[in-house]
């Protein structure tokens, strides 16, 4: 017996939301069609909603093994459902670090047991995320791993990075990049060196130690041959950069944050509240409408949530204690839709695209296509009731947000994945 998703709607290659149903047997999707045969399959109501690809996010931050108390694996991938994800890739700044197979395989196996989204982990590009020897790539490929990145920290060497990207080049894995050259960093800078940390007499973390870091990195990347990805791009010079690379023809994509395409650091409360300390920061209002062309003109490929869930007690040390990071997983596509699709910036199609065909295009990924033969990954989103962020209510062990309270429409309300549902919001 299959499923047949039913009363929703499906976008077309016009853009335009079209009446569909889904029948998924066996973990596939078998019959898009308006009005299918119901015999022997269950219905499920899809209450008029769209109905897409499910979700990819490539850039989250799961905690296990070794920070069970921020967040685990099957606390994320909860969360990661009910935001409409369906495969994410979690990052290797773990204790230990994901820079063995036997730390690959404890979370392939975590997540099988969680039985909810599916989870791809990195590897570590070095031992320990230390930047001074390279792990086995070979071992964490045959393992499972997604990609290689040190995530959490830039690889500062560029030697280091000039002898990892020739090695994955080889073994055709992608490498990508937190990029943040440290010697341009001030101890205890937590925010962006921009009007609002002049404003209090703070330190500032500066646009060009993302910048620098992108620019190196692409003509390594030239060098090498190697598909390089930059991590949460944030600065305006670093998008100049990338699109400057891929009119040189260097294989490299990017990412973007929902919180730097939404806010800047001239939105951050005078009361400096710690929810508001990601890396990278918030920056200038001028960097903001460089990533939102860039999403325009094609320069950024997709958009990842850097979801970093922390506790209360530990975002409670003040701006300059307080560990960077946001959750994100359960708030992206209602943030995205409310404010980027309603406003008119971008269409609901291209929204979709950017979390969903565009990741799975640029790392090979068999997953984000809403098509007759594909994985039956699917989310069906409501996009037109509207309910207010609340944090309290999250499925992530993280309430740490600057988005509560926001109003939003466009909510995920029913998740699959390999044709099984994992999120119900009945």
């Amino acid at each position: 017996m299959g499923i047949i998703l039913g009363n929703g709607n499906v976008l077309n290659q016009a853009g335009e939301l079209t009446p569909a149903e889904i029948l998924v047997e066996d973990g596939r999707i078998v019959g898009i069609g308006e009005k299918l045969s119901r015999d022997g399959h269950e219905w499920v109501d899809c209450k008029g909603g769209m109905i897409s690809a499910g979700l990819i996010d490539v850039h989250v931050h799961l905690r296990e093994p070794g920070f069970e108390h921020k967040e685990t694996i099957a606390t994320g991938a909860k969360a990661a459902v009910r935001g409409g994800f369906t495969t994410i890739a979690c990052m290797p700044n773990t204790r230990p670090s994901i820079d063995s197979v036997d730390t690959v395989t404890y979370i392939l196996d975590k997540a099988r047991e969680a039985g909810l989204a599916r989870v791809i982990p990195y590897g570590a590009i070095t031992v320990r995320q230390l930047g001074k020897e390279l792990t086995d790539f070979a071992a964490l490929k045959e393992a499972g791993i997604f990609a290689l990145t040190d995530d959490g920290v830039g690889v500062q060497s560029t030697a280091m990075m000039k002898k990892a990207m020739k090695a994955a080049a080889e073994l055709g894995i992608s490498i990508v990049a937190h990029c943040e050259d440290e010697d341009l960093l001030i101890p205890g800078a937590a925010l962006h060196d921009g009007v609002f940390a002049a404003r209090h007499g703070l330190p500032g973390i500066p646009s060009e130690s993302e910048s620098i870091h992108v620019g190196r990195d692409i003509l390594l990347a030239e060098q090498t041959g190697v598909h390089y990805h930059v991590c949460h791009i944030s600065a305006k010079e670093s998008v100049r950069l990338v699109r400057d690379g891929k009119r040189a023809g260097v294989n490299v994509t990017c990412e973007v944050t929902p919180h730097h395409l939404l806010l800047c650091d001239e939105d951050i409360p005078d009361s400096l509240d710690t929810n508001w300390k990601m890396n990278p920061p918030l920056r200038s209002r001028e960097d903001r409408a460089a990533l939102i062309a860039g999403l325009k003109d094609g320069t950024i490929d997709m958009i990842a949530t850097d979801h970093a869930p922390h506790t209360q007690e530990e975002k409670a040390n003040g701006m300059a204690r307080a560990p960077f990071g946001i959750v994100g997983l359960e708030t992206a596509f209602p943030l995205l839709y409310t404010n980027l699709v309603q406003t008119g910036e971008l269409t609901l199609q291209r929204l979709v695209e950017l979390l969903t065909v565009e990741p799975a295009k640029a790392f090979g990924l068999p997953y984000g296509r809403l098509e007759v033969g594909a994985a039956a990954d699917i989310t069906v989103i409501d996009l037109t009731t509207e309910k207010t962020i609340d944090p309290t209510a999250f499925a992530s062990k993280g309430t740490n947000t600057p988005f509560a309270g926001w109003a939003c429409k466009g909510w995920p309300i029913l998740t699959l994945v390999d044709g099984k549902i994992v999120h119900h919001d009945a």
